[in-house]
């Protein structure tokens, strides 16, 4: 009899190896963090008027947690990186997003700062993703809300889906280390 009283809880699918509490904790809290992202926007050319519209009425982006745009990099989660970015301008968006607290997630919107676009110049940044990590990348020249919206529900996806630890691992400290940052 009291063998059945003292038998273990066995993990739910696709937490196994971890404990049971930690892996419902890590689910609520990547929950909380899914449906409460702050996004910093730094526009800089066509792509940042497309995030106005998207921001709008008719897009709405408050309706999937993002109400307060946060125009301080200390209160953010969210590098909206959106147009061109000349290269003075490069050391200006990497001190942003070291200025942002950990979990922090980039979006390159456009082609500008996904690729430097059509600007295939000596002053022009050739993506962001020489600087600093991009978690997501928004494709077009300019792209339209809906694509800005889809972006912002695959790092809700993102933000949902890691794990409390993630940002300790000496994967992630790997990664950031290949972009100078310490």
């Amino acid at each position: 009899m009291s063998d059945r009283i003292i038998k273990t809880v066995d993990a739910p699918q696709g937490l196994e190896g971890q404990g049971f509490f930690a892996g419902k904790l890590d689910d609520l809290v990547g929950l909380a963090r899914a449906n409460s992202l702050w996004p910093l926007p730094f526009a800089t050319s066509c792509c940042g008027i497309e995030f106005m519209a998207t921001m709008a009425s008719h897009y709405d982006l408050a309706r999937f947690g993002a109400e307060r745009l946060s125009f301080s990099a200390r209160q953010a989660d969210v590098l909206m990186v959106m147009g061109t970015i000349a290269k003075k301008m490069a050391p200006v968006v990497k001190q942003v997003y070291l200025q942002m607290a950990e979990p922090r997630w980039v979006i390159a919107v456009g082609a500008c700062a996904s690729s430097g676009g059509v600007f295939d110049t000596y002053s022009v940044l050739q993506g962001i993703d020489r600087i600093i990590p991009v978690d997501v990348y928004v494709p077009g020249c300019p792209p339209r809300p809906e694509q800005i919206l889809d972006g912002f529900m695959e790092i809700q996806e993102l933000a949902k889906s890691e794990q409390r630890r993630r940002r300790e691992s000496p994967e992630y400290k790997a990664l950031l280390s290949s972009y100078g940052i310490e």
